[in-house]
């Protein structure tokens, strides 16, 4: 088989498929006559015959997938109009911390937050797909330690964890965050998170950032600790 017709192959079975495709299972479909090797280069060539056009060949955490450009998705947005799943600001600061501080469990969460955790709130995440429990602690009752899921890559655009922005700023966490869920969260959503203390969120192993005095979040961002998150 020339790499021609390889190529047409892979794109038929990338535009046709509804995951992404790891390339362990594109190389079935030449009945590994192809290494993963030879196909690494076919997708390459295959970007580059995209590189014009209103979508993309990525990478994402679980293979590759064709989508639509940023620059063609507000166009296409038009034709379902309704508005993306909504999410409270203490969902989305349980993700923020659990994507930078992984693995965490639920007091380290309580501990940056400032206040309890509800239960729902994990759950939603979880329902999402997003978060899952991947281990206990080995301290008394053992909590549950809670880390982001391959699926919370897919949906970022992501390939693994080392893609997420580095955090230098407050408001650059905010941006960051908010280009990185644009396409699941709505930009109020997002823009909650302006608050959140940057430096909390700096990713487990690494000093804290220190940050001005003249920041726009601080640990004051936060509720009383009597407040009960709601979902």
């Amino acid at each position: 088989m020339n790499a021609l017709d390889a190529k047409r192959i892979l794109e038929s079975a990338l535009l046709c498929a509804q995951q992404p495709l790891p390339v362990r299972d594109m190389r079935v479909l030449f009945g590994d006559e192809v290494t993963a090797a030879t196909i690494d280069a076919l997708l390459v060539d295959l970007q580059a015959d995209w590189v014009e056009r209103g979508l993309e060949l990525v990478s994402v955490a679980t293979g590759w997938r064709f989508q639509s450009r940023p620059d063609i998705r507000v166009y296409l947005d038009r034709l379902h109009p309704e508005k993306p799943p909504r999410y409270t600001r203490a969902t989305l600061e349980t993700l923020a911390i659990i994507a930078y501080k992984q693995p965490v469990t639920r007091g380290d969460i309580e501990n940056i937050r400032g206040v309890t955790v509800n239960s729902l709130t994990l759950k939603q995440l979880e329902d999402r797909g997003w978060v899952e429990v991947i281990g206990h602690r080995d301290t008394i009752g053992r909590p549950a330690l809670f880390a982001t899921t391959r699926h919370f890559l897919d949906d970022l655009g992501l390939d693994s964890l080392d893609q997420l922005p580095l955090l230098t700023s407050p408001t650059g966490a905010s941006d960051a965050l908010e280009t990185l869920l644009a396409s699941e969260l709505s930009t109020s959503d997002i823009a909650q998170l302006t608050d959140m203390p940057a430096k909390s969120l700096t990713p487990s192993g690494t000093a804290d950032l220190d940050w001005s005095d003249d920041t726009t979040a601080s640990a004051n961002s936060f509720a009383p600790a009597s407040e009960q998150d709601t979902p």
